[in-house]
């Protein structure tokens, strides 16, 4: 392997994914996303890029450990008892596999993720 192999986000071309929340999770507005997955891994288990989201509200529900940085915005994330916690441009977190709720964007956000799931 050599140095032309490491991926530079702020240089790659990668194509984005633009989609929506299916119908039944949203709960409120219309979250239009993207994503530009920079990197997977060979065994499909660990995944990089950068994700973008509209103002809105959907339900989530995590199979996968997340890492997350957010790059501008502001969002809110709510468990399933209402507890909530506002992330803004330069916060970092993570969300591990088994947590669900709610993902609320307050002003378009854009983050890097980074993802592992579980075999």
């Amino acid at each position: 392997m050599n140095i032309d192999q490491l991926i530079n986000f702020a240089e790659a071309e990668t194509p984005a994914e633009n989609y929506r929340p299916a119908a039944e999770k949203v709960l409120k507005g219309d979250p239009a996303q993207s994503v530009r997955n920079h990197y997977s891994s060979p065994c499909k288990q660990f995944h990089a890029g950068i994700w973008e989201g509209a103002v809105g509200q959907w339900k989530i529900s995590y199979t996968e450990h997340e890492y997350c940085e957010i790059l501008q915005g502001v969002s809110v994330i709510r468990d399933q008892d209402g507890n909530a916690v506002t992330y803004r441009t330069g916060d970092r977190f993570v969300i591990p596999a088994g947590f669900s709720g709610t993902w609320e964007v307050l002003e378009d956000t854009r983050k890097v993720y980074v993802i592992f799931e579980q075999a």
